[in-house]
């Protein structure tokens, strides 16, 4: 049964709870299972309570028993950011202590998966308030990328245990946000599947703020079927058709929609990333696939902008320190060494800046008007060892370079998708991102889908993490 859970699709556990050859407590015991043997080693999970994730794999498979099916994540292990409100689990967001009880509140993300009785395994390790794209935490650990058999090696930030409790077994599917790449980024390093939704498509209300301008929460999977799953269920413009979305992703091929390379996005990647990516393109190109290459203008300046603190620094001094000032002296170095630079921007500076993201938006929109996405390495870096990365220098090199590729979708107001297509030279996932205009959150979706339907799923293409064999 752990098998089956680490290798079958959520809609084949689904399948399996109808036909009655599982059940949702089965499903939650192979997770407390695989668990129990593998996250001493890979620590995914913050707060883990095997009693109450039995007691919710109950209330579901007690429902299916009298025929009430509210849908296809009902009995599936879905991990949760340590940033979103869980009923009776504390939110800590990476500090070292509770956020206040309000924060335990849940919003709509995680009520449209309680509407359809999904277990929650337990909520996973998070950087300190989200801000850090390796997924360090020096308050409770960083959990193990299980893509390196012998070194400790980042697993993406900042929703750093999300891709490995996918791998872990421990989960389905996973919650992350992503505010420059937070989704995106852990799914490339470790290898599994990752949406970044439009601002303002999925509500933030019960979760932790980094950035309210930029916050959007996001799904993590095994694959991109299976995000799709978890995205029609969530995402308030699809789920009142759920079987046509589903329809249309499945039924789309690769030369259905014509796709742009930006050439920027391949610079300066370490060995093996722009090749891995390049090698999945040429794959998709036989298949039938339309490629061409764009141009996206000014992404000097929207790496400008990211470098010197985003709206995110702004945003983020403004909301610790007016809302749990008693929270920044616990802060964690790395968040901390920029405390300085996210005070000393003015209201006006904010507003300046708003308003030229909002120009540099347009006119990236207007750029690739003519291509259905734009495509390229997701993280343009192998996953740093964390000793490599223990140093203030070193870890804010690393960091920025992280998210260079990713924060482009946030900064210009875009949505994207990660997919795993290869391994670099060191050994670690590469992950190709579909990025699209704002508010073709399902196309993307769909372009990623048909990709996967040539390329694979990470476990056909990677193979297994050689941590968790």
């Amino acid at each position: 049964m752990t098998k089956l859970l680490e290798t079958a699709s959520v809609a084949e556990l689904a399948g399996g709870m109808r036909d009655g050859t599982l059940s949702a407590l089965d499903l939650a015991e192979a997770a407390i299972e695989n668990h129990d043997a593998r996250d001493a080693d890979l620590a995914a999970y913050k707060t883990w309570d095997s009693g109450r994730f039995r007691e919710e794999a109950r209330i579901a498979d007690a429902a299916l028993a009298v025929g009430i099916d509210l849908g296809p994540l009902q009995g599936i292990p879905i991990s949760v950011k340590d940033l979103y409100g869980v009923r009776d689990y504390p939110t800590f967001a990476g500090s070292p202590r509770e956020l206040p009880m309000v924060w335990r509140q849940e919003g709509p993300v995680v009520r449209a998966l309680r509407g359809q009785l999904a277990t929650f395994s337990g909520k996973t390790h998070t950087v300190q308030f989200a801000f850090g794209a390796l997924g360090t935490n020096p308050h409770w650990g960083t959990p193990r990328n299980p893509w390196d058999a012998v070194d400790h090696r980042a697993p993406g930030g900042s929703s750093a245990g999300a891709g490995v409790s996918l791998w872990e077994g421990s989960a389905a599917l996973a919650l992350g946000t992503d505010t420059a790449g937070s989704v995106r980024m852990p799914a490339s390093m470790t290898g599994t599947v990752g949406i970044k939704t439009t601002q303002d498509r999925w509500s933030i209300d019960g979760i932790a703020p980094l950035s309210p301008t930029l916050d959007t929460a996001g799904v993590l999977a095994r694959s991109v079927a299976d995000a799709a799953l978890a995205f029609s269920v969530i995402d308030p413009v699809v789920n009142a058709d759920l079987d046509s979305f589903l329809a249309g992703v499945e039924g789309a091929t690769v030369g259905d929609f014509r796709i742009g390379i930006c050439e920027t996005f391949f610079e300066a990647c370490d060995p093996g990333v722009a090749e891995g990516v390049r090698d999945a393109l040429a794959e998709l190109e036989a298949a039938g696939a339309r490629i061409t290459t764009v141009e996206i203008p000014d992404l000097d300046e929207v790496d400008v902008i990211f470098r010197s603190g985003g709206l995110s620094a702004f945003e983020f001094a403004s909301f610790i320190r007016d809302v749990l000032p008693d929270f920044l002296e616990g802060i964690d170095p790395m968040v901390g060494s920029r405390f300085d630079k996210m005070a000393a921007m003015t209201a006006a500076d904010y507003q300046d800046r708003k308003r030229r993201m909002a120009t540099l938006s347009g006119a990236a929109h207007a750029a690739i008007a003519d291509v259905h996405a734009v495509v390229g390495p997701t993280v343009p870096i192998t996953p740093p060892k964390i000793a490599d990365v223990a140093e203030p220098e070193a870890y804010m090199k690393a960091n920025l370079m992280a998210a260079r590729n990713t924060t482009v979708a946030n900064l210009l107001a875009m949505c994207a998708v990660t997919i795993p297509v290869g391994l670099d030279v060191a050994g670690m996932p590469v992950g190709l991102q579909v990025m699209c205009a704002g508010g073709a959150d399902a196309r993307a979706v769909a372009i990623a889908r048909s990709f996967e339907q040539v390329l694979g799923t990470a476990r056909d293409r990677l193979g297994t993490p050689p941590r968790v064999t």
